[in-house]
C-alpha cells in the first residue's frame, strides 16, 4: 500500500483531510499523527468522528507520544500512560460509553459524550513509535504501527521483530523528493529533513554512529530519480512494510513531485 502523506504538524488537525474527503471516494484518510499531549482526547474523538462521517467511513486515527514537547514546557514523563489513556477515552466516546473515566493524566466526567452519533463506533488505529515498549503496547491495540521519518529497511525489520509476525502492519514514512535530477532531489531532501534529524537520528537503534557523526541521509529520506525512489520503496516493502508514505514536499515543488510519484514511481510498485 502506498500513501502520499500530508504533514499536519502546523495545521488545524483534520481540516485538510475534510477537504480531501469531499473530492475522493476510496482512499483512507487520517492524521498521522495526533498527540494527546497537545490535543485533548475528547477533541481527538470528535475530530476523527467528523472525518469518518465526512468520508463515509474511510477514516483512521494516528496517535503518537511526540517529540519537541520540552519546547512547549510540557511534562514529558510517562508518555505511554498518556497514550494508553487517550486511546481509552477515544474508544469510549466513539463507542457511546458515558460511564466516565478517571486516569492519571485524563479524566472524563460521567455522562460526557459526543454530541452526535458517530458513523462507526470504532476506527482503525495507527500508533507512531520507534520504541520497543510502545510497540509492545501497539501489538495489543493497534492496526498499524508507523515509524515516522524512517526510510531504513533495517529499522522495519527490527520493528517487525518487536511486533511479531502476526502483529500490526508496519508503515514507513519519510521526507520524499523525487525529480529527474537525482542529485538535486537528494540535496533538497537534505535541507527538508534537517529539522527532524536531531530527533530521529538518535531513535534508530540499527545505526552505530560515532560521536559527532551525522546520520546517513538515505536512512531518513526517499530521494532521487523516480527509479531510485521506487527501488527504495521496494526495499522497505521487502523488509516488511505494508505501507510506504511519501512525505512532503514530494518534489522540488509539490505539484511536480506528486505528478512524478503518480506517473513514474507508482507504476514501478504495482
Amino acid at each position: 500500500m502506498i500513501s502520499v502523506f500530508h504533514d499536519l504538524f502546523f495545521q488545524p488537525a483534520i481540516f485538510p483531510l475534510l477537504a480531501m474527503a469531499r473530492v475522493t471516494e476510496r482512499v483512507r484518510l487520517g492524521p498521522a499523527a495526533l498527540n494527546a499531549h497537545t490535543l485533548h482526547p475528547a477533541e481527538i474523538a470528535g475530530q476523527i468522528a467528523a472525518l469518518d462521517l465526512a468520508s463515509g467511513g474511510r477514516a483512521y486515527l494516528g496517535l503518537v507520544t511526540g517529540s519537541w514537547l520540552e519546547q512547549l514546557g510540557l511534562d514529558e514523563r510517562r508518555p505511554l500512560t498518556r497514550l494508553r489513556e487517550a486511546i481509552e477515552i477515544v474508544r469510549r466516546l466513539l463507542g457511546g460509553d458515558r460511564t466516565g473515566f478517571a486516569g492519571e493524566r485524563f479524566t472524563l466526567a460521567p455522562d460526557a459524550g459526543l454530541a452526535y452519533e458517530p458513523l462507526r463506533r470504532e476506527v482503525p488505529l495507527l500508533i507512531g513509535t520507534w520504541r520497543p515498549r510502545a510497540a509492545s503496547y501497539a501489538r495489543e491495540v493497534a492496526d498499524e504501527v508507523k515509524i515516522g521519518g524512517c526510510a531504513n529497511p533495517d529499522m522495519v525489520r527490527l520493528m517487525r521483530s518487536w511486533l511479531g509476525d502476526d502483529g500490526p502492519r508496519i508503515v514507513a514514512g519519510a521526507v520524499t523528493v523525487v525529480d529527474e535530477d537525482g542529485a538535486r532531489a537528494r540535496e533538497h531532501a537534505r535541507t527538508q529533513v534537517q529539522m527532524y534529524l536531531d530527533v530521529v537520528g538518535d531513535l534508530d537503534p540499527t545505526l552505530e554512529l560515532r560521536p559527532g557523526e551525522l546520520p546517513p541521509l538515505e536512512k531518513f529520506v526517499l530521494a532521487g530519480t523516480p527509479e531510485q525512489v521506487a527501488a527504495h520503496a521496494l526495499a522497505l516493502y521487502g523488509a516488511g512494510a505494508h505501507r510506504v508514505e511519501f512525505g512532503t514536499p514530494q518534489g522540488l515543488t509539490t505539484r511536480r513531485g506528486v505528478d512524478l510519484l503518480c506517473d513514474r514511481v507508482l507504476p514501478l510498485l504495482r
